[in-house]
């Protein structure tokens, strides 16, 4: 009874780990200003990012191409979506580690 006891008490706190990480990924996004845009599952402006993570799902140069695209902006790639509306660069006013910290939180969802 003590070991199931302390695998569910392990494994509570390894998920509360992973709410409290996607949380501050969350804020993160809220205080860098991506959510006046986008939000996790629906679109807004620009494409919701569950529809990102399902686009470049399995693509290995994706988390490299998305870095980019926060930092630099751009349009096209969600013109069906967005209607043309570009997407603006973030870089520098967002640290290049938290756009990927950002990128990183998107291909969890």
């Amino acid at each position: 009874m003590k070991s199931r006891t302390l695998v569910g008490t392990f494994a509570g706190l390894a998920l509360l780990g992973t709410v409290t990480t996607a949380n501050a990924d969350l804020e993160l996004a809220k205080k860098a200003g991506c959510m006046a845009c986008h939000a996790v599952d629906k679109k807004v402006v620009g494409p919701a990012w569950k529809d990102v993570a399902a686009k470049y799902k399995g693509d290995a140069a994706a988390k490299a191409t998305l870095i980019e695209k926060v930092k630099k902006g751009g349009k096209g790639n969600w013109t069906d979506v967005t209607g043309g509306v570009p997407m603006p660069p973030y870089s520098p006013r967002v640290a290049d580690a938290d756009i990927e910290k950002l990128v990183d939180y998107i291909f969890t969802l």
